[in-house]
């Protein structure tokens, strides 16, 4: 019972490790401008699947935000067509950061529940030696 504690734990880690890293890309890529002749930076959002009976969660995909992002007036910019406007990608900062503390609070909480299991496997073989 405790060994599948820390399995189901760490497919927990997993899905919020890989959530992390795609909001962190997202974050990275909120400025990223593009030519109006291609696409905007796509924002990557984690599809998670729970697994069979109790062996977790999983990594089922990803979804992607719009490949059409919005448009910005800005001449200046080197990448501007001749109306003078570049392709921005259309991430919320805020829905991201939101995202981020989520995904930061699950996989302290797996991470917590490690720990937990292995101190109970700690005090059990203590127990078993006495």
């Amino acid at each position: 019972m405790t060994f599948d504690a820390i399995g189901i734990a760490a497919t927990g880690l997993t899905v919020h490790r890989k959530w992390l890293d795609a909001v962190a890309d997202n974050i990275a890529n909120v400025n990223t401008a593009k030519p109006t002749s291609g696409a905007a930076f796509q924002a990557r959002y984690v599809v998670a699947q729970e697994g069979e009976g109790t062996t977790g969660v999983y990594v089922k995909g990803a979804a992607f935000g719009s490949a059409e992002g919005r448009l910005v007036y800005e001449p200046a910019n080197p990448l501007a067509d001749k109306e003078g406007y570049v392709r921005y990608p259309d991430i919320d900062l805020a829905s991201q950061m939101g995202q981020l503390i989520m995904a930061q609070r699950g996989y302290q909480a797996n991470a917590a529940v490690v720990d937990r299991a292995k101190e109970t496997y700690q005090a059990a073989l203590q127990i078993g030696r006495s």
